[in-house]
């Protein structure tokens, strides 16, 4: 299957740039899988069509302010970096050590070598450049004399995707977007990017729908590389995805089990709720990493519904929405969207699929 059969034209004023003014104001087009039917609400309007016993099913990772400046050491060359994963390299550190290593993408002018050493964040931190990842990552060994995201929460700045211009970082729009970048539930830092769909919801709205007797289960998977890497290969059984590390507790995997058993729904909160949900060989209490890639044809196993912002073209993302609602619906969704002038990707509307 080609990639360009996942293209679609989009003005780009349709980008949105900046959050709504409150998260509950967020348009939400429903798509019926089984008529075709298409309607225009709002987020708030979910309530009507999730009820007892349906199961609501959340990312809970945390996006840390893994956009980090600095420089080269030796040159003083400017360095900016986006740190994916905290990974292990060698020996464990202990926990004052103060001694971390994480895969990174990276901007300089001229790249690092390997043991050339940088001064991060505002010198709070150094790095030592271990060596050259796959397709443009590296990993480094970070020092610092208090624990990373603690320095990370004062010099760090939310990981906003490109398409999100910000023509000067003020000290107020770095918090708002620290606020507004993030899902009112986040509890486990580690994300590089925001579970988007998660950022529409509000705690009112969560009580309203438990007392319609919905359910919430919360999952935990660390958005990396594999959730926003584009697609490049021209055939989309050519590109590969990454490994995004996830969690399921005992507790969630009880919550979404009595769902089913009960005739419920499981409402997939966002892409990163369905890739772990459908990595799961059985649904129970589970900790790994997945790679998996959904694309049409694909039999989802866990999935009764999904929530989920509006894509990029050619994305893994559309293409997994693809596979669960027909690449052709969801194309002409799509143009609908555009049609009614949506606000598209992380900061945008929103599509319950059903």
């Amino acid at each position: 299957m080609k990639t360009d059969l996942f293209n679609y034209d989009l003005p780009p004023e349709l980008i949105a740039q900046h959050p709504p003014e409150r998260r509950e104001l967020a348009r939400m087009m429903v798509l019926h899988r089984n008529s075709g039917t298409i309607e225009h609400r709002h987020i708030t309007d979910i309530v009507d069509y999730l009820h007892e016993p349906d199961a609501l099913v959340v990312n809970n990772t945390k996006v840390i302010p893994a956009r980090i400046f600095g420089h080269k050491t030796a040159s003083g060359g400017k360095v900016e970096l986006l740190l994916l994963e905290e990974i292990q390299d060698g020996d464990p550190p202990t926990p004052s050590s103060g001694v971390t290593c994480w895969k990174v993408l990276m901007k300089a002018s001229r790249r690092p070598k390997a043991g050339d050493s940088l001064t991060l964040c505002s010198g709070k931190a150094t790095a030592t450049m271990l060596y050259d990842g796959e397709q443009g990552e590296a990993v480094l060994k970070i020092e610092s004399d208090r624990p990373l995201l603690e320095i990370l929460d004062e010099e760090g700045v939310p990981p906003l995707p490109p398409y999100i211009a910000r023509k000067a970082l003020t000290p107020e729009q770095i918090e708002n977007d620290k606020i507004r970048y993030q899902t009112v539930f986040a509890k486990n830092p580690g994300s590089a990017a925001a579970p988007t769909a998660g950022l529409h919801f509000t705690p009112e709205l969560f009580r309203t729908l438990e007392k319609q007797g919905v359910v919430k289960a919360e999952l935990t998977l660390h958005v990396g590389l594999g959730t926003f890497r584009p697609v490049s290969a021209d055939i989309i059984t050519d590109h590969e995805m990454h490994h995004e590390r996830y969690l399921v507790t005992e507790e969630a995997a009880a919550t979404i089990s009595n769902a089913r058993k009960n005739g419920g729904k499981v409402v997939a909160v966002g892409s990163t709720s369905v890739r772990t949900l459908e990595s799961l060989p059985t649904l129970g209490k589970a900790e790994g990493s997945t790679n998996i890639f959904i694309y049409p044809p694909y039999e989802f196993r866990n999935v009764n519904a999904i929530l989920t912002n509006f894509h990029l073209p050619k994305s893994t993302l559309l293409m997994m929405m693809s596979a669960f609602a027909s690449r052709d619906l969801m194309m002409k969704a799509y143009e609908i969207a555009v049609q009614e002038k949506y606000r598209f990707f992380s900061y945008g509307d929103c599509m319950l699929i059903l």
